[in-house]
């Protein structure tokens, strides 16, 4: 029996009421949990208990059975709804698989329509890359399609640990076209590797360590050298790093997924290029930065001197002027403790 689609928003913000809750419950004396509360409530009334009337995602096509849906590669605003990741697609001869669950339950529902145009087969599995918001909050929309969800277990945890935090922080700037988005845990996780056979089309799901966040994955389509990176490989938008990136394990993870030698990548942020080209922008620009900041400390400099690194090669890059100076901040103070 299908139910009425005001009874089913209803269920939806109960399961969205009960994620914010829970930070109410652990400590979270701001407000804020209880103002994101009450802002689903009056979204949801105000929709009349109907998701927003999008369009479908657009989808480019990379071989004859994997597709993306290419994000913005700037910050998640209003605008792009919070597609600023890459979701993709595997076509297998049974059913679909999806990567990443997208920001949040609309987005997803719209690549969801743009899969139904392409194929009347089902969507049986969905990927997270990592335990980032724009990577698992619209897995409360493929849960309540029946759909299985996987990630790594570190970033299984990142969830339990933040998703309340993403969801809250994701429906103040997405406002209206938050509306359905709740925390949903994967059903599956798992440590290095996990292979899925979807009819005749094997996928593989690896971890190579340590990369951009914790819980960092890349599905590997072995038949077509394929590779859908994930966020441990950049080339549009300046990658950041956080105060946990652990740099020099990153750059050691890079040569591990680069030794598959791929004809074709699909990075976590921009479109689908090669390897050299990742290596360039992600490797290289860790290298580089290392090397600054190495030789800075070789002379007793200090943090002013990290902010005043030269990055002007990489300032074409989206994200440049929010994360340069951020990045070497970061790392000077990582590389520096690491001297003591």
């Amino acid at each position: 029996m299908q139910l009425p689609g005001t009874l089913l928003m209803f269920i939806r913000s109960l399961k969205i009421f009960r994620s914010l809750a829970a930070t109410v419950r652990h400590g979270d004396s701001s407000g804020s949990a209880f103002a994101c509360m009450l802002l689903l409530v009056v979204l949801t009334t105000a929709a009349g208990g109907q998701a927003s009337a999008l369009p479908p995602l657009h989808l480019t096509q990379v071989t004859d059975q994997v597709f993306v849906a290419v994000g913005a590669t700037g910050p998640p605003n209003y605008e792009n709804a919070g597609h600023n990741n890459n979701l993709s697609i595997i076509i297998a001869s049974t059913g679909v698989v999806v990567v990443n669950g997208g920001d949040n339950y609309q987005l997803a529902a719209r690549l969801h329509q743009a899969i139904k145009l392409l194929t009347p087969l089902p969507v049986v599995w969905v990927i997270n890359e990592n335990g980032q918001g724009h990577a698992f909050l619209g897995n409360s929309y493929w849960r309540d399609q029946g759909v299985k969800i996987i990630a790594h277990g570190l970033a299984v945890d990142e969830i339990r640990k933040h998703g309340t935090q993403s969801l809250q922080q994701m429906i103040v700037r997405n406002r209206d076209k938050s509306i359905g988005t709740y925390v949903a845990e994967p059903d599956i996780a798992f440590e290095e590797r996990y292979g899925l056979e979807v009819g005749t089309t094997r996928i593989e799901l690896i971890s190579f360590g340590e990369a951009h966040s914790p819980g960092d994955i890349s599905v590997w389509l072995a038949d077509q050298e394929v590779l859908i990176a994930g966020d441990i490989a950049f080339h549009q938008r300046l990658l950041a790093i956080f105060p946990d990136t652990n740099v020099a394990a990153w750059i050691e993870s890079f040569d591990r997924m680069a030794a598959l030698e791929p004809k074709i990548v699909i990075p976590g942020h921009g479109t689908p290029t090669d390897i050299a080209t990742l290596r360039k922008y992600t490797q290289g620009y860790l290298q580089f930065l290392t090397r600054q900041i190495q030789a800075i400390l070789d002379t007793d400099g200090g943090l002013a001197a990290a902010y005043a690194i030269d990055q002007s090669a990489y300032a074409h890059l989206d994200t440049f002027d929010e994360l340069a100076a951020k990045n070497a901040g970061r790392l000077f103070q990582t590389m520096e403790m690491e001297a003591f």
